[in-house]
């Protein structure tokens, strides 16, 4: 599969170069759930219409065990536990699928779910999304967090946006379409597939902060972790949602079609 990364959008880059400097303080960025700015979203909101249907493509990393290689635990409604999870181990990956498209409305399109147990210790993951199934598009990502944190270290959540993993367990991080709007490739209409990809937390992979201000930062969470290391993935749930017709309903259509041709010539005839 085909893979671009994507520009930096100017708003964003922005907001970052107006808080270099605040390592020691509170980051720039939205805080955990249930405080004041975040944007968390809860599993129970009525904005989910949609949740995952299916999955291809699951390639667990190193660090899993046999039990927690469920990618059809993935599928369905964010539960806000510990074990309704995939693990996707150091740097595996999963492919989702909706049964129809995510499209850009107003605000957040999807939100992605993963199981943390606090509002610190913070397992990460790229989000990328595509029309077609091949071309994949990274959302912009940035992490401020300074150094390594080890196994078990935490991460202030203020410091991190654009990457899944951002709040605890019963609360989405949510992603909007717009910041990938005019992207070659992407129909932003009709996203399809969202694809989450594991970020080992040593320090090994980059966000998008720009080169120009001294960009890419290097991403830490928690690492190393074993037995279920990398991003646990419970749950993506889609708020703007167009439904695509199953097969019998393009069947029933076409025979609709048909007969409404059929009777059209009837009363050409007949006239």
């Amino acid at each position: 599969m085909r893979f671009k990364l994507l520009s930096v959008p100017a708003c964003a880059a922005t907001l970052a170069l107006a808080c270099i400097g605040q390592a020691h303080a509170a980051g720039p960025f939205a805080p955990a759930a249930g405080k004041p700015g975040s944007t968390a979203i809860s599993k129970d909101s009525a904005s989910f219409v949609q949740w995952a249907t299916g999955w291809e493509n699951y390639l667990p990393g190193t660090n899993v065990d046999a039990q927690w290689k469920t990618p059809e635990k993935a599928l369905g409604k964010a539960q806000g536990t510990s074990t309704d999870i995939v693990v996707l181990g150091d740097a595996g990956r999963i492919t989702l699928t909706f049964g129809g498209s995510i499209y850009n409305g107003a605000g957040a399109d999807f939100a992605v779910f993963e199981n943390s147990f606090s509002d610190t210790f913070l397992e990460l993951a790229f989000v990328e999304v595509s029309s077609n199934g091949v071309d994949f598009f990274r959302f912009p990502s940035y992490s401020f967090t300074p150094a390594p944190v080890g196994g078990f270290g935490n991460i202030d959540p203020t410091n991190i946006d654009g990457l899944a993993g951002k709040y605890r367990q019963g609360f989405g991080t949510p992603f909007d379409l717009d910041a990938l709007a005019g992207t070659a490739g992407l129909d932003v209409d009709n996203v399809r597939f969202v694809r989450i990809v594991d970020i080992i937390g040593r320090g090994q992979e980059f966000d998008s902060y720009p080169a120009s201000a001294g960009g890419p930062h290097a991403i830490y969470d928690p690492y190393p972790t074993t037995g279920s290391g990398g991003f646990d993935l419970e749950a993506v749930g889609v708020i703007h949602f167009a439904p695509v017709p199953e097969p019998q309903t393009w069947a029933l259509m076409g025979v609709g079609l048909l007969a409404l041709g059929a009777m059209q010539r009837r009363r050409r005839r007949a006239a």
